[in-house]
């Protein structure tokens, strides 16, 4: 009879700190953020010579708190930007960690979360896992199609967070998630709308590289005419417009906030510029959603809004009145990636799926 126990370490990476779990099946013992105080002070370290020192900093805090590793069943990291995959949980393995280094698809902190968990799980000769990294690519051939021959779209999302979402939403709909119809809105510093069908994510904005809704930070889809012109006029250069695209458009830009309780007491106190970007993020959300809904043919089972924006209920009742129509709304407010890397690895320890091979599901 297969052990139904399992004790699991969790491992996230961010920029300055590097986040941790530790579960008994679902259930946390566990549960720290490690703030590197050596990247705080220092501008720039190369993302893998951070390697060492973050392992270090988490096998030290684990034992400080007094966990045996002996008793770990697997370690499962974030996974990073590899080669487009499809979605599900993965071992690490040699090829994964060449890649993550090498930033076949770009660099990311999160690039580390496979080599910090591999060389962990390694010296306890467990498995290390990663679970439906950002780079999850199920898109069906037509969502392919950009409109111009030599670019074709990606699929870049909060693939972790939607799918594992999805799976509870399915749980409560009672069920499964390969047999349901979901689109799944992942609302944070960036928004990603996904079309989900039968367990594939079909359809997806690419929340990197600036498609879909803006959000806190992402200034999403501008109009391309005038974004040539932005470029071809000097005034800004290529990593400028970069990054006022990815990390100072959206509600920062227009507002200079990307805290969105700000931006509600300035509505509070009769802020029309205000009033108008919160109305405008929802519209654009809600647009996103009805798109979506397109992809799936209009067979919806639910529409499920999550990410730390969920909590905010002025938005959550401005995207639910405009999409209500569609298909009943879900929420599920904010992002637990720790107990969401937690259920992949789970799901292959019981049996309950089978654990992918990344050398043959590179697409």
């Amino acid at each position: 009879m297969k052990n139904e126990e399992y004790r699991i370490l969790v491992i996230n990476p961010s920029s300055i700190s590097t986040k941790i779990g530790v579960f008994h099946n679902k259930l946390f013992i566990l549960e720290k953020e490690i703030v590197h105080e050596m990247l705080i002070s220092r501008k720039m370290v190369p993302l893998f010579d951070q390697l060492e020192l973050r392992k270090q900093a988490i096998l030290e805090t684990l034992d400080e708190e007094g966990i045996n590793l002996s008793k770990l069943n697997a370690v499962v990291g974030k996974g990073g930007l590899l080669f487009p995959i499809e979605g599900g949980t993965y071992t690490v393995n040699d090829q994964m960690l060449e890649d993550l280094e090498m930033g076949v698809n770009g660099y990311h902190v999160s690039n580390l979360g496979a080599a910090i968990s591999f060389q962990i799980a390694t010296g306890l000769n467990i498995p290390a896992f990663i679970v439906d990294p950002l780079v999850v690519d199920e898109l069906q051939p037509i969502a392919r199609i950009s409109g111009m021959p030599h670019i074709t779209r990606k699929s870049i999302f909060h693939a972790l967070n939607q799918k594992a979402i999805a799976r509870r939403a399915a749980i409560t709909l009672e069920r499964p998630y390969e047999d349901g119809n979901f689109i799944v809105v992942h609302m944070g510093n960036e928004i990603t709308v996904g079309a989900h069908k039968n367990g594939k994510v079909i359809d997806v904005n690419n929340g990197l590289h600036g498609e879909g809704p803006f959000g806190l930070t992402n200034a999403g889809t501008v109009p391309a005419g005038d974004l040539v012109n932005l470029f071809t006029s000097g005034d800004m250069d290529q990593q400028e417009i970069s990054d006022y695209l990815l990390s100072h458009g959206g509600v920062v830009g227009y507002l200079g906030t990307n805290d969105l309780n700000e931006v509600e007491a300035l509505i509070s106190q009769g802020n029309e510029e205000a009033k108008m970007v919160f109305e405008a993020m929802a519209y654009q959300i809600a647009k996103e959603i009805a798109s979506q809904a397109a992809a799936l043919v209009g067979k919806v089972d639910a529409i499920i809004l999550t990410g730390d924006l969920a909590h905010c209920k002025g938005l959550v009742e401005k995207i639910t009145r405009r999409t209500h129509w569609i298909a009943d709304i879900l929420v599920y407010p904010g992002e637990n990636e720790l107990l969401s890397l937690a259920e992949g690895a789970l799901r292959v320890l019981k049996g309950e799926e089978t654990v992918k091979d990344y050398n043959k599901t590179k697409i």
